[in-house]
């Protein structure tokens, strides 16, 4: 699905291009409307680097009432607009569309209010995730959710794609720790969901937004709930002869009724890739698989569980258990977890990555059925996945060079995610739908279902001018049309 276009300025398309420009320019001063076609080639993909399409218009905007102004004028024109944030996310999300804005929050990354006493921050959009919890460590708090990609990604876009993280198991994800949002909506609005206390009376709208991969608007100011800091913490990290067997621990530290922060397991190939690249020591090599498993509370509470999991660790054939309790140390054994997906470049030119949900049941199940996947389509599979709630993160590593590569790939990883959907699971966990999954929307949910998301989509933009082309699939856009068309026949086009 790679895509390029010609820029809309050398093109001679009837829209007056250069009146919208002057226009911004005006709004924003012209250092921060990018036009060049050099320059936008930054902006053509997002982290799923498979796709790419170069928008027409990067704007750079600095506050609520300036991305307002930008987007009244791409209503007026009729001109779809695609919110960016750090670009890190993995399913299209913030892929362009063609002739399209792309309204870009880097330069949004104020914190505007902090308050502890209540337990709440304010940010804008473009500050990046580790920056909340630095802010307030100090004073014994922290933010939660916080994907791999933390040191790099952004808050906007991890409130558009409901992102997770290693410690969503017990903590939840970005949804749990919205408060409230001010949003813009696609005819240029400005208004406020949600507020700085949980449980705000009336519908769940920031629900609703949170997760709507920009297709409802653009956050452009985020209440967010901070957490206290646990009084002790420890990481603990198992390693097995097979993955079975670190799957097996998971069900039975989850069936002893503990319930730690975080378990992450990671496959061989995943493990010698991370060594490779972060030379950690902590992992062993000749591993089938590696636990982690962080449990934190109050110390005697840490010191039981602790000693609970590394029973049911040995219960289940763990060759060792390494525990660390120090600030330092742990974050060095979650540094391998969180550099997995970077080092597999390591071990191939590309790779592709799902995102697929299971219950935690259909573990061995799903990991057979994935080898065999593997095998039957000649493409190596690492596995690294927050086992804690089933969120699989198949990587399968291909060569982009070779033609006909990424549609064989794109086709195994569609079967990953159908297998998912029939053992009871979900197509995404954290990543979102983007322009990657959307083809797959239909195995989850019925016509009915996706009409009335549909609906729901029109009561806020009724022009389909807030990142068009992403979640729902449409026969044009959908390398399974056919299927896609059958479920979708009755439908109105919105």
């Amino acid at each position: 699905m790679s895509v390029q276009a010609s820029h809309p300025l050398q093109t001679g398309l009837t829209f007056d291009w250069l009146k919208l420009i002057t226009e911004l320019k005006t709004i924003l001063d012209p250092e921060r409307v990018i036009s060049k076609p050099e320059e936008l080639l930054v902006y053509e993909c997002d982290g799923l680097t498979s796709y790419r399409q170069m928008p027409a218009l990067v704007v750079l905007p600095r506050s609520t009432e300036e991305i307002a102004a930008v987007i009244q004028r791409c209503h007026q024109y009729r001109v779809p607009f695609v919110a960016r944030g750090s670009g890190t996310g993995l399913s299209g999300g913030a892929l362009p569309v063609e002739n399209c804005v792309v309204i870009a929050t880097t330069l949004m990354k104020r914190i505007l209010e902090i308050d502890l006493e209540n337990r709440y921050m304010v940010v804008q959009p473009g500050v990046i995730n580790t920056w909340i919890t630095q802010a307030v460590a100090a004073q014994g708090y922290f933010y939660a959710p916080d994907p791999s990609s933390q040191s790099v990604c952004s808050i906007g876009g991890n409130v558009a794609e409901n992102s997770g993280g290693v410690h969503c198991l017990k903590y939840g994800v970005t949804a749990n720790h919205i408060l409230g949002l001010k949003v813009v909506l696609p005819d240029g609005e400005i208004l406020e969901l949600g507020g700085k206390i949980p449980e705000m009376p009336g519908y769940d709208l920031v629900g609703l937004f949170v997760g709507s991969e920009g297709t409802l608007g653009i956050a452009t100011e985020i209440t967010l709930r901070l957490v206290k800091t646990p009084e002790q913490i420890q990481v603990l990290l198992a390693d097995f002869d097979s993955v079975e067997a670190a799957g097996s621990t998971v069900s039975d530290i989850i069936a002893a009724g503990i319930i730690p922060a975080g378990m992450e397991i990671m496959d061989n190939f995943s493990i010698n890739a991370v060594e490779d690249v972060v030379n950690l020591g902590y992992y062993p090599r000749d591993a089938a698989a590696i636990l982690l498993v962080e449990v934190d509370g109050l110390p005697l509470e840490v010191e039981e569980a602790s000693e609970q999991v590394k029973a049911l660790c040995f219960k289940n054939g763990a060759r060792q258990v390494q525990t660390a309790s120090d600030a330092e140390e742990r974050l060095r054994v979650w540094k391998g977890r969180k550099a997995a997906f970077a080092a597999m470049g390591k071990l191939s030119p590309n790779y592709y990555v799902q995102d697929g949900v299971i219950p935690r049941s259909q573990l061995s199940l799903v990991l057979a059925e994935i080898e065999r996947l593997s095998r039957e389509y000649g493409y190596p599979v690492a596995n690294v996945f927050h086992a804690g709630d089933g969120n699989l993160h198949p990587l399968i590593l291909y060569d982009e060079s070779v033609p006909g590569s990424l549609e064989k790939v794109e086709k195994l990883g569609g079967e990953i995610l159908k297998l998912c959907v029939q053992l009871g699971g979900s197509i995404s966990g954290e990543h979102g739908i983007g322009a990657d999954k959307r083809c797959y929307m239909p195995e989850m949910f019925a016509a009915a279902d996706l009409e009335t998301m549909q609906w729901v989509r029109q009561v806020f933009d009724p022009e389909h001018l807030a990142n068009p082309g992403k979640i729902f699939p449409t026969p044009r856009t959908c390398g399974e049309a056919a299927h896609a068309h059958a479920q979708w026949e009755g439908i109105p086009a919105f």
